[in-house]
């Protein structure tokens, strides 16, 4: 394990020439955000930091918001792209496969929530969903069993996205300002962003842990 970490921080470590990472690099962001969007398996929060930490170190003032345009249009095109695909899904006799793995990844307590939350805050609890690790489907999937309008999501998708993409960026630009080699501060992003991710599901589990002890204990006067 130890030498793959370090094979890691080598190739991290050895970045090419400014002009080859924006010439290869905003291309390489955008189609990774968007695939991250369709298919919820790319870490695309640790992808947008990272590339903060780059921007942060080069010598073009634009790199820093190329980076974040970047990474909120191809998040944005994403979300669009798969909403659409959800609700084609949702008309069809036979279903989607998409529709049917936004199901599989939104768990009945989280989608009964994220419907009781859309009830009431349309905008916001999309804004929500894109900054809560692992809230997008959830709130996406009862977007689509409430049969919002493709356009109503896009305008409240849009701010959500911007707001993501501010926050990973923020990420990386902390990274880049505390460590003084870029390879430093994109592993410091990369692993802050995972930890990010993790929480929320610790959370839930050390909620869990009492409620699962319950029944147990009440077998007892």
């Amino acid at each position: 394990m130890s030498d793959g970490f370090t094979r890691i921080v080598d190739v991290v470590r050895e970045l090419p020439p400014e002009s080859t990472q924006q010439a290869v690099g905003y291309p390489s962001l955008f189609l990774l955000v968007a695939l991250g969007a369709l298919v919820p398996i790319v870490p695309t929060g640790a992808i947008v930091s990272s590339a903060a930490v780059v921007a942060f170190h080069q010598t073009s003032p634009l790199a820093l918001l190329f980076v974040f345009l970047v990474a909120a249009s191809a998040a944005c095109l994403g979300d669009t792209a798969l909403y659409w695909l959800g609700q084609r899904g949702s008309r069809s006799r036979n279903g989607s496969r998409w529709l049917a793995a936004l199901r599989r990844r939104a768990t009945p307590d989280r989608l009964a929530h994220a419907q009781e939350q859309l009830d009431t805050h349309q905008v916001s609890v999309l804004v929500l969903s894109r900054l809560v690790p692992a809230g997008r489907i959830p709130v996406m999937l009862a977007c689509l069993l409430s049969e919002m309008p493709l356009r109503r999501f896009v305008r409240g998708d849009v701010a959500a996205c911007l707001a993501w993409a501010a926050t990973y960026q923020l990420i990386g630009i902390l990274g880049g300002f505390l460590f003084p080699e870029p390879w430093q501060g994109v592993l410091a992003a990369v692993l802050l962003t995972v930890l990010v991710s993790a929480v929320p599901g610790l959370w839930r589990r050390v909620r869990g842990a009492p409620r699962a002890a319950a029944p147990s204990g009440s077998e007892h006067p």
